[in-house]
């Protein structure tokens, strides 16, 4: 359930200690930067513990209580090679959260009376062609923005049998006469040749493809690529500056960002046309090709930035009407969520205790969003994935609550202006 809980219940799932030949840390040996917090040793001690056992290469962390940014560390190495710890501004993939970023970007809009959550999706889209000779589903033309927030356009992976932001960058490419490897808009090109496998709007299935529509939504309506309308529009008035869309190879990684470890022996071919084999993380998936669903770099405090601006907690620079934030996680009418104590809303996890969550997981990646009931908010993200990710995820979620529960003093300064 991760954070779908008021409290979490522990299940019983037992802690592995991952030994994949990223070379063991021993407690002792894992760098801490940024400032110690008097009355928050516990969250350096879980995380540490966290690290460990995982044998997790590098973490940030930060924290809000009632919108003051109290805790922002870094844990372990960006680079482990050479020795180069994490800092508390370090960049990282935050892979699937970017869809909360993405939700709240399309509700601007919809503030803005630029569109409405009941228009039609591919009547916006109106000049995106199927691949020629292809069929198009014509329930297409049913799919509306809110089916597709709320993960019910009518795309299954699990029907499918793969996940077409993921799988179809030869394909789709090839089907269509453009370069490989296929980008955002031609991977939904060859999808609207494809039947859907459930009619729009009758149930949830989680969809990345659902979000990279979204994207190319705020493209058609705003005129401006998606990265440049978020970054103007929504991150800039938060006073985040450094947030971006990464990329896939090594050579153009961003100022400040980590190294990505994937499993030891985990080598593809790369998505680039005579790019050879590679290290997942490092061209396995094609990064700027999930803008919209996963594709953001951001660090633990600019996440932070980000999370006390659409809270709803009476904040005056909240970006978003408090009526926007309601109809942001109220619980869709969807029958997977009847009589439930969670629900998937508008780009993010709910429970009926008032958390918010959303995580996000590629080979190289782990983190979570969480904005919890009691004035908290946090946001963790390790440059690394094991096999049982579900497990680690989870536990990530346990021992960041357990490390705020932690806490034996809350301090009242504001470390937003130290950064």
């Amino acid at each position: 359930m991760g954070s779908r809980g008021n409290r979490r219940a522990k299940i019983g799932i037992v802690s592995v200690v991952c030994i994949l030949g990223l070379g063991t840390l021993a407690l002792a040996d894992i760098p801490m930067t940024g400032q110690a917090v008097s009355g928050m040793a516990s969250v350096d001690t879980v995380i540490q513990d966290f690290m460990d056992d995982w044998n997790v290469p590098g973490m940030a962390v930060a924290i809000v209580k009632d919108g003051r940014l109290v805790f922002a560390r870094g844990y372990g190495y960006a680079d482990e090679a050479r020795k180069k710890a994490v800092q508390p501004d370090s960049l990282f993939r935050i892979a699937s959260v970017s869809k909360p970023i993405t939700a709240v970007a399309i509700l601007k809009l919809a503030e803005q009376g630029k569109l409405s959550l009941s228009d039609k999706a591919f009547e916006i889209l109106d000049d995106l062609e199927p691949p020629t000779g292809a069929s198009p589903d014509s329930r297409l033309g049913d799919i509306t923005i809110e089916h597709l927030l709320t993960h019910a356009a009518g795309w299954d992976i699990d029907r499918l049998g793969y996940d077409p932001m993921f799988d179809l960058h030869r394909t789709a490419a090839e089907a269509l006469g453009t370069s490989r490897p296929a980008d955002a808009e031609a991977i939904i090109r060859y999808m609207m040749g494809e039947r859907l496998n459930f009619a729009p709007g009758s149930r949830f299935a989680y969809s990345n493809l659902g979000y990279n529509a979204l994207g190319r939504v705020i493209e058609a309506i705003t005129g401006s690529s998606y990265e440049s309308y978020v970054k103007s529009s929504i991150l800039r008035p938060m006073g985040i500056t450094r947030m971006q869309i990464g990329h896939t190879k090594l050579t153009q990684r961003a100022s400040g960002e980590v190294l990505y470890y994937g499993l030891p022996g985990g080598r593809t071919q790369s998505v680039f046309p005579g790019g050879g084999t590679v290290a997942w993380p490092d061209g396995g998936f094609y990064v700027e090709a999930m803008d919209s669903h996963g594709g953001w770099i951001a660090s633990a405090i600019d996440m932070m930035r980000f999370v006390t601006h659409v809270d709803g907690r009476s904040n005056p620079s909240d970006i978003l009407k408090s009526s926007s934030i309601e109809r942001m996680t109220r619980r869709p009418s969807l029958s997977d969520w009847r009589g439930t104590d969670f629900w998937y809303a508008l780009g993010w996890d709910v429970n009926k205790w008032g958390n918010w969550w959303h995580s996000g997981s590629l080979d190289g990646t782990t983190s979570l969003l969480v904005r919890a009931s009691n004035g908290l908010s946090w946001f963790a993200v390790a440059n690394y994935r094991p096999r049982n990710f579900d497990d680690f995820s989870l536990e990530l979620d346990w021992a960041m609550w357990d490390a705020v529960e932690g806490v034996t003093r809350w301090p009242t300064h504001d470390l937003f202006e130290d950064y």
